[in-house]
């Protein structure tokens, strides 16, 4: 059987005061419209949804709005979840650019395609974790900076960038400038990179023994030359933490000026299984964090890896955050963590430096990092 819409209309002729005397202005109607569960009371034009007015349909949702031609272009619309106020489509669906507020607090602005997020946009979590930029199909991907001069760029060097198979190359500290953020993800450029270099971390030790003998050499050129300098360990999974701290800072410069020292985590899931799990390792990680800055009085920032942060550093509240991160992630978004540098590629290319070098950006401009460096250097 063919449904049939119910409607009732009421009609009124709008009086409008011009000049003294009153004037016939345009009629309307108003209406209630029925079909099947669904009501519309509000305009109505020829038994179409035409102008303000309020409907619930059979899904409980309720839209106040305006209407026109039977379609919903704009309103807020009220469910069980929550509420959304902006732009709609004919299903009345979030399409286009509107905010909504959950009744669990979460908050979102910015655009939607068929009730997904997808777009620009920002939103504050019920935890008060402020989220901006690029989602899609409902998930957040993070922000797409653009890439320019007036960000702050730094390097990371070790023993590496003095060889390439057998040949030994010096570094040539007067010509360091930025020429390529490499090739292995899609980044928003503007103009020509030949980008300054404002900091450097230099590889000093690695596990209990190992040490990079070009450190003292570029740590001291480093210094000469005017650049924020830090210093970073990388870490053994399977050596004990305390020896490893007492390495490091044997072998290290920690000096005033410096930039917080740097624990380099990148074990194999194979090597955190095989010490007995993630809880074995966050327990000698933090021994090694707490014995470094009981010495240096600097707290050390975490450098870790995306496929890292996803696994496991959920699992070690405390380090997700109290502790800064410098995050190795080869994408097109800014990795969503506590960050201060982003690695954005393994595979750039310095003037100066022969190899391939680790290009990395810290997460602000100028005043930011005026800020950082006041703050956290030794």
């Amino acid at each position: 059987m063919k449904k049939l819409n119910i409607y009732i209309v009421i009609s009124f002729t709008l009086l409008c005061a011009a000049c003294g005397e009153m004037k016939v202005g345009k009629s309307f109607s108003y209406g209630i419209i029925k079909q099947g569960n669904s009501i519309y009371k509000g305009i109505v034009n020829k038994g179409k949804k035409d102008g303000k007015g309020v409907f619930t349909d059979s899904l409980k949702r309720t839209f106040t709005g305006i209407w026109h031609n039977d379609t919903l272009t704009s309103g807020t619309r009220i469910d069980s979840a929550g509420i959304y106020v902006g732009q709609l489509n004919a299903n009345g669906n979030a399409f286009g650019h509107g905010i909504y507020k959950s009744k669990d607090g979460f908050i979102y602005e910015g655009h939607w395609e068929n009730d997904q997020k997808d777009g620009f946009g920002m939103a504050i979590l019920s935890n008060n974790k402020l989220k901006i930029g690029e989602w899609k199909n409902n998930k957040y991907k993070g922000e797409r900076p653009y890439y320019t001069s007036e960000r702050i760029y730094g390097i990371d060097i070790s023993k590496y960038q003095h060889m390439v198979g057998r040949k030994r190359y010096r570094i040539n500290w007067n010509q360091l400038r930025i020429t390529s953020l490499g090739t292995l993800s899609k980044k928003r450029i503007t103009g020509k990179i030949d980008y300054p270099i404002s900091f450097i971390y230099i590889k000093s030790t690695e596990g209990k023994k190992l040490f990079n003998p070009y450190y003292k050499k570029d740590y001291h050129a480093a210094r000469a030359k005017g650049f924020y300098t830090g210093t970073y360990h990388y870490f053994s999974p399977s050596t004990p933490a305390r020896l490893q701290a007492y390495n490091f800072l044997r072998r290290s410069y920690i000096r005033k000026g410096d930039l917080p020292p740097v624990l380099d985590i990148e074990p194999l899931p194979s090597q955190i299984n095989k010490i007995g799990g993630a809880g074995v390792l966050f327990k000698n990680i933090r021994i090694w964090l707490r014995i470094v800055e009981h010495n240096t009085g600097s707290r050390p920032i975490l450098y870790i890896s995306q496929s890292f942060v996803n696994r496991y550093l959920p699992l070690a509240p405390d380090l997700e955050r109290d502790y800064l991160v410098w995050i190795a992630r080869y994408g097109e978004y800014k990795p969503d963590v506590h960050l201060v540098y982003w690695q954005l590629c393994p595979d750039g290319k310095v003037n100066g430096i022969h190899p391939k070098v680790d290009i990395n950006v810290f997460n602000g401009y100028r005043g930011e990092f005026n800020k950082f460096v006041s703050k956290h250097t030794l």
